[in-house]
């Protein structure tokens, strides 16, 4: 099938290239003219592994390709796919919109023949109806379906995701929007992916329920972490107490400084204001949204507390920037809030991340960067690890010992064992587990 995707952000360009790989025709579209000329070269707007090797094979085969100019690709499109931003709206949190009303304008004015248009931004129930009231508006006599099919991609394992999904949510209001989708989707009938069909509302609201039902686990894992530390029990060994349980499941309770990301904060948001506005408040994910904001600034604590109360003039090395390993996203990370607030402690912070330095430049003042881990940690009061990177899983700790100008080890993500740490002589400080203090 021909498939245009208006928007080659993270989700379109995946999406789009996955599409492609599976043998439809497509055309991604962006209106950044920097960002087409870039794929056009072969160049990534973003890091995700194997996508750069992906997109060139799709390219050379002629089933991929990158423009600016949406009316000959949705013109020609059997399915057009809404993949652009839907940031929180400032001020009132909600999801901007914007974007997506804006691309089902130029949709309407472009469509020729009939047409799924469909909505894969995460966008916050009734937003597919307000798509179709628009195109119906512009163009009374369009023959198109607007369906919702919202992704489930993990940032560094998108690929994987996107051709061995768990599921296949498509929202589709009449049967040819629901055939065409089955049709895009077929390749992946061999995987035995199974297609969900629901009404589109339903689809839309399924999406929110999705990210907010795992950002609780997450939140639920670090609460348990705080009480594991004041009452001497290890948060690991709890985790997998309970996700050995197949009603809860192992996944997303790994104890943490907290979520960030692209998806879970705004979407949490999101969901609690659409949940407000229908008078049927979200109380346990209003709760779970404030207690993650909090529990990234206490992360800054916990590492004060490890260099004995005082960061003032010391220099705290950082490992690790972006939300989590295996991309260069910088949104929400938790990582903004702890190196602020140990800055705001009077710490200088130095700090290394294998592909985050760049987008973090501008939302991070006064930080040096590293070249690597050990430059990172050298002269060091404290080292922290915030990003689980692979790199960071197998130091050298008797060379950190020996470079760091105070052996203070504090890993937010647990990557460490306590007494393999301490017998190179580092004060050891952890999430939700029983540390105890160097030999």
């Amino acid at each position: 099938m021909r498939i245009a995707m208006i928007g080659s952000g993270y989700v379109g360009l995946v999406s789009g290239t996955c599409f492609a790989d599976f043998g439809h025709e497509v055309v991604c579209v962006d209106k950044d003219p920097a960002k087409i000329e870039a794929l056009n070269a072969g160049r990534m707007p973003i890091y995700e592994p194997g996508l750069d090797a992906l997109v060139a094979e799709n390219v050379q085969q002629g089933r991929l390709s990158f423009t600016t100019d949406l009316k000959p690709a949705v013109a020609q499109a059997d399915a057009v796919f809404i993949a652009v931003g839907t940031p929180s709206r400032r001020g009132d949190g909600f999801a901007d919109l914007s974007f997506v009303f804006a691309a089902a304008r130029e949709i309407a004015e472009a469509v020729d023949g009939f047409t799924v248009v469909v909505t894969k931004s995460t966008v916050p129930v009734g937003t597919g109806d307000e798509v179709e009231r628009i195109i119906r508006e512009i163009r009374p006599d369009a023959e198109i379906s607007v369906a919702s099919n919202p992704e489930f991609l993990r940032e560094g394992a998108a690929i994987g995701d996107f051709k061995r999904p768990d599921r296949i949510v498509v929202g589709a209001e009449d049967p040819r929007a629901e055939e065409s989708l089955r049709e895009i989707y077929r390749p992946l009938f061999l995987n035995q992916a199974p297609i969900l069909v629901t009404g589109r509302r339903t689809a839309e609201l399924t999406k929110y329920a999705a990210n907010a039902f795992l950002a609780t686990k997450i939140t639920f894992i670090n609460e348990i972490a705080d009480l594991c530390e004041q009452v001497g029990a290890d948060v690991q060994q709890v985790a997998r107490g309970i996700g050995l349980d197949n009603r809860i499941g192992a996944k997303f309770l790994h104890a943490g400084p907290g979520y960030g990301g692209s998806c879970f904060p705004k979407d949490t948001l999101a969901l609690v204001k659409t949940a407000q506005d229908a008078g049927t408040p979200v109380r346990l994910v209003e709760t779970v949204v404030a207690v993650n904001d909090s529990r990234k600034r206490a992360m800054a604590r916990k590492v004060v507390q490890a260099c004995g109360g005082s960061v003032r003039g010391k220099t705290v090395a950082v490992l690790g920037l972006t939300f989590k390993p295996n991309t260069d996203d910088m949104r929400d990370a938790p990582a903004l809030s702890i190196i602020t607030g140990l800055q705001d402690a009077g710490a200088r912070v130095r700090a290394y991340d294998p592909e985050g330095m760049e987008a973090a430049k501008p939302l991070l003042g006064e930080v040096a960067y590293a070249r690597d881990a050990y430059d990172c940690a050298e002269g060091a009061d404290a080292l922290v690890i915030v990003t689980e990177w692979n790199a960071f899983r197998a130091l050298d700790l008797a060379r950190l010992g020996q470079i760091m100008a105070d052996r203070v080890l504090v890993d937010l993500r647990n990557v460490y064992d306590r007494a393999s740490v301490q017998r190179h002589g580092f004060r050891y400080v952890s999430v939700g587990r029983p540390d105890g203090e160097a030999a």
